[in-house]
């Protein structure tokens, strides 16, 4: 297991406003600006990953080190790739901790806010650590739970953390019993070379999520069903 902790945050104050809609509450920037005074200190962002490689393979699993996943799109995904990355990322559990100790909704809106872009951080930080140290140019992921329910359940978190070792001990992350990982700004998944980019949104058919990061396939879903 690697781990980056000394992840690099720059926080653009006026991006962060249009985030959280400070226009509709022009008499709350003072206190905002307050309360990033005494959070941005309790922004570390980290992440963890493990060079892994790739075992046997059904049309429904695929082993990967000593775990088996189960997956029909993941097993797809990996079948001419031998070498991937297990990685968990996440905003940092400091942030978790302030963000437990107000009551004030709108408050907690801006510090989740916060723990999302720490988030985009350590994921961005890890792809370019990725890129650098391994010499992969397209980097695709896949994440247990993500979009649509039948691409990679959920539940493929215990396998995926097993593998990975101590990641609460590394990075402050665990799972609760319903594999949800704590803190909640965190992700984790499976890392592995591409020359076509692919995301697990492109096969999720919710609409308007906030977390979108690419558009809905048909063709792709057909393809790979």
């Amino acid at each position: 297991m690697s781990v980056l902790r000394d992840i690099p945050f720059h926080l653009a104050e006026e991006d962060f406003q249009k985030r959280i809609h400070l226009d509709r509450f022009p008499d709350s920037k003072a206190g905002i600006r307050e309360l990033l005074r005494s959070a941005l200190p309790l922004v570390r962002p980290k992440a963890l990953y493990q060079v892994s490689y790739i075992g046997q393979r059904t049309e429904t699993t695929v082993q990967i080190g000593e775990k088996l996943f189960t997956s029909r799109v993941l097993s797809r995904n990996l079948a001419e790739v031998e070498r991937v990355f297990p990685y968990v990322a996440t905003c940092g559990n400091e942030l978790e901790a302030r963000e437990s100790e107000t009551t004030d909704l709108f408050a907690r809106f801006c510090l989740d806010t916060l723990k999302e872009l720490a988030l985009l951080a350590a994921r961005d930080h890890l792809l370019e650590h990725l890129r650098a140290s391994f010499g992969v140019r397209e980097l695709s992921s896949m994440n247990p739970g993500s979009g649509d329910a039948r691409l990679w359940p959920l539940g493929q978190q215990r396998p995926l953390f097993e593998l990975l070792g101590d990641v609460e001990a590394a990075i402050g992350v665990r799972l609760t019993s319903s594999f949800l990982m704590v803190p909640n700004k965190s992700v984790s998944g499976i890392l592995f070379p591409t020359e076509v980019r692919f995301e697990s949104c492109q096969l999720c058919t919710r609409e308007n999520c906030p977390r979108r990061r690419a558009p809905y396939s048909g063709e792709l879903a057909a393809a790979l069903s």
